[in-house]
């Protein structure tokens, strides 16, 4: 499903715009309309962050950009708790913009995606906190193009370890 919203935000929205998409989130915005939270690359290569309003009228989609940002203003990602599993996180440019992703897993998607970005185009010191960065970094063991998979996948492997570790005798 997400695959087909991607391709149709890329037809509709960002190739009218003369960007590609990269990653887009859902994000809890509104009660009553579908918000996506969208990091695009312009033809300049300057790395865009957009949120866009996703409605319907009739059968035909429509896209609305509402909020449109440069990574260059962006100062710091702030994932509130990387203790917890969450999808709350704070976008700090000039002003704080305080959003929540529809999981924990997209809000990571969301900020690897941005750190991979700042890496190939801008190469500037971008705060990323409270996140653990075990998932964010690609030099580490659990990176992966399967993105979403990697919480999982690191969630089962503890899981497993304690089945296993209560499943020990304990010796008397």
């Amino acid at each position: 499903m997400s695959s087909l919203v991607k391709e149709d935000l890329q037809k509709k929205l960002f190739k009218p715009l003369s960007q590609s998409l990269y990653e887009f989130i859902e994000i809890e915005f509104s009660v009553q309309d579908r918000y996506y939270l969208c990091v695009s690359v312009t033809k300049n290569e300057e790395v865009k962050i957009i949120m866009v309003k996703h409605y319907r009228i009739g059968l035909d989609e429509k896209y609305e950009v509402t909020k449109k940002w440069s990574l260059n203003d962006l100062q710091m990602i702030d994932g509130k708790e990387a203790d917890t599993d969450n999808p709350f996180f704070d976008l700090h440019f000039k002003k704080v913009y305080s959003l929540e992703a529809y999981s924990c897993a997209s809000k990571y998607a969301f900020a690897r995606t941005v750190n991979k970005l700042n890496h190939a185009y801008l190469k500037k010191d971008l705060q990323i906190v409270n996140f653990d960065s075990t998932y964010i970094n690609d030099d580490s063991i659990w990176s992966s193009n399967n993105k979403d998979c990697l919480v999982l996948m690191r969630i089962c492997f503890y899981a497993f370890n304690l089945v296993c570790l209560s499943l020990c005798p304990l010796p008397l």
